[in-house]
Formats: structure tokens, C-alpha cells, sequence
């Protein structure tokens, strides 16, 4: 569950950008991050570890600018290193991407942009977006987002900056939580309310398929797949600080029971069929009849998930599959 927090408007981005990621580290990374747009440039500085290690070395070397997106990694592709966290760059180094979710045609994609020289510099599946918004790049970031967004499959929640569109940000969700906080003449990007709710409790939750772009002024929504104009739905948060981190349950344990359907479902996102009512595993090649000569499923766990394999235990040994 890595942490995403996008930030335009008059304030310094970069201690906007640290402050929210702090508020992200509930979440869990091994590495963070943060690309600000600097006098027509944008600069980035990562590091692997504890945000502490970016935020001293932001102190040492500030980089000062209004526009900039910062991110939290749990790495995927590509090991925990200051190379591989987030932003990530293109060849140009006129466009930066966070990005959480997992592109799964990367390879093939990557492979394809090396051929048209394309070079990359880390072993993640993100660093494949950076590079495709730059191939269809033609002066409308928002254009070559889409563009991009629309050759990938997989999930991802992600937020584009680009030097030569300093006014604006592009956004985009698929499965992986994205939502718009919408502050006065500042705007705001995060995976989780608690990111943005010292400035503002204003908060548009993303939807599938849904692609934003957000400027000092406001924020326009469309669908990715037709283009068509979303009108955006504002909800004022009225949690504090801690109650939402819990997403407005009382406690923790509250908030996990009932996510469950959707962690579920997040953990399935891709193999799951459009109506969700059965799940795909090209790579699993037991049928019934394998399974029902199985003669014992080991179930490994610890702390509550052992309780939870209790149920399991119960549940396997009540199938009828292997009656």
C-alpha cells in the first residue's frame, strides 16, 4: 500500500509534500521520494529507507517550487534502492510519475520503447509510464496521460507532472485508491484523506477509470475511455486527523473487518472477471479432479491471520471438492 500525494498551489510543495507522506506511513514503504517543478525544471530526490532520510536530505538541499508529487514505495519490481523509488523520469527528463498498482504488460511495453531508444534507468514497472507519456507527448500532458494510460493493463493509481505544463497535474485511477482535495487557489492528490485534511476536508474520491486534471483553479474529471466530462463529486470530510486514519470507524480493528470485501478484492484486482463473480488464474493449472486427489493443505500463519486459518482449516475441510 504505497502512498501518493500530488500538490499545485502557493505554498512550498516540498514540506507540503513531506508532511502529507508522513501522514502515509501507516501505509508501510521501503523508500520515498518527491519531483518538485523548479524555474521550468523538475528536480527529484529519493531515498530508500524511513521518510526521515528524504526529509534531511531536502533539508541539506531544498528544493523550492509550487508544483510536485511525492510517493511511499513497497517494492515490487525492482529491489528497495534510491534508484528504483519514485518519481520516476523519462529519457527527456521533462516528465515525473508516482505511481502505485502494478502495470502487468510493463515488459512488453519496455521492450517496445528500448527498440524506438528509449532508455531506462531502474527496473520497475512505473518507469514504463514515464516513457510512454513521453512518446505521445505533443504538447498536452493530459492528452499523452490518456494515451498512455490506454496501451496499459493492469492497476495503478498515478499523478504526472511535466516541465513544459507547469500549471496542471494529470491523475488517474484503476483499482488503486486515488482522491482530489480541493483547497482555494490549491489542489491536492493523495491515496487517503489524511494526506490532505490539514488544508483541506474538500475531497473528491476518484473512480475507476476516471483521469483528472488538476490546476490552481480546480479540477476537471473525465473517463478515460470515451473522454467524456465527469462532473466531480465533493464530499466535506468531517473526520479529524486521527479518526481518519481510520477511515471514520472508531477503531482499527473496525476499519480492517470491514474492508476486508474490498482488501479481497484489491488483492484479486486483474484476475477478477468484469461482473465479479469469478476470478481468472491463467498460471493455476489444477482442475477438480487434481484437487480432489490432494491429501493435505498446509495453512501458514500468525497472530490474527492464524485465527483466520482456523476458519480456512474449516471451510477446506467442509468443501465439497474434497469430499
Amino acid at each position: 500500500m504505497c502512498g501518493i500525494v500530488g500538490y499545485i498551489g502557493p505554498e512550498n510543495a516540498t514540506q507540503v509534500l513531506i508532511e502529507g507522506l508522513r501522514k502515509l506511513e501507516y501505509r508501510g514503504y521501503d523508500s520515498a521520494g518527491v519531483a518538485i517543478l523548479t524555474h521550468g525544471q523538475i528536480n527529484v530526490a529519493r531515498r530508500e529507507g524511513k521518510l526521515d532520510r528524504l526529509a534531511a536530505e531536502l533539508l541539506e538541499h531544498p528544493i523550492l517550487g509550487q508544483l510536485g508529487i511525492g510517493h511511499t514505495r513497497w517494492a515490487t519490481h525492482g529491489a528497495p534502492s534510491d534508484i528504483n523509488a519514485h518519481p520516476h523520469k523519462d529519457c527527456s527528463g521533462k516528465f515525473a510519475v508516482v505511481h502505485n498498482g502494478i502495470i502487468e504488460n510493463y515488459l512488453p511495453l519496455r521492450e517496445r520503447l528500448e527498440t524506438e531508444g528509449h532508455t531506462f534507468a531502474s527496473e520497475t514497472d512505473t518507469e514504463v509510464l514515464a516513457h510512454l507519456i513521453e512518446h505521445h507527448y505533443q504538447g498536452d500532458l493530459y492528452a499523452a496521460v490518456r494515451a498512455a494510460l490506454l496501451e496499459v493493463t493492469g492497476s495503478y493509481a498515478m499523478v504526472a507532472i511535466c516541465q513544459d505544463n507547469p500549471e496542471i497535474m494529470v491523475a488517474a485511477r484503476q483499482h488503486s485508491p486515488l482522491i482530489l482535495g480541493h483547497g482555494d487557489g490549491q489542489h491536492f492528490v493523495a491515496s487517503d484523506v489524511p494526506a490532505v485534511l490539514a488544508y483541506t476536508r474538500k475531497i473528491t474520491y476518484l473512480r475507476n477509470g476516471e483521469i483528472a486534471s488538476i490546476s490552481r483553479d480546480g479540477t476537471q474529471i473525465r473517463r478515460l475511455q470515451d473522454d467524456v466530462a465527469v462532473t466531480p463529486e465533493i464530499t466535506t470530510v468531517a473526520w479529524d486527523a486521527a479518526m481518519a486514519e481510520k477511515s471514520g470507524y472508531k477503531h482499527f480493528m473496525l476499519k480492517e473487518i470491514n474492508e476486508q470485501p474490498t482488501a479481497l478484492e484489491e488483492t484479486l484486482r486483474g484476475r477478477l472477471s468484469d461482473d465479479r463473480a469469478s476470478v481468472r488464474l491463467p498460471g493455476f493449472t489444477l482442475d477438480s479432479a487434481a484437487i480432489a486427489h490432494l491429501n493435505k493443505v498446509l495453512i501458514i500463519a500468525c497472530g490474527t491471520a492464524y485465527h483466520a486459518g482456523f476458519v480456512g482449516k474449516y471451510a477446506i475441510e467442509n468443501s465439497h471438492a474434497f469430499r
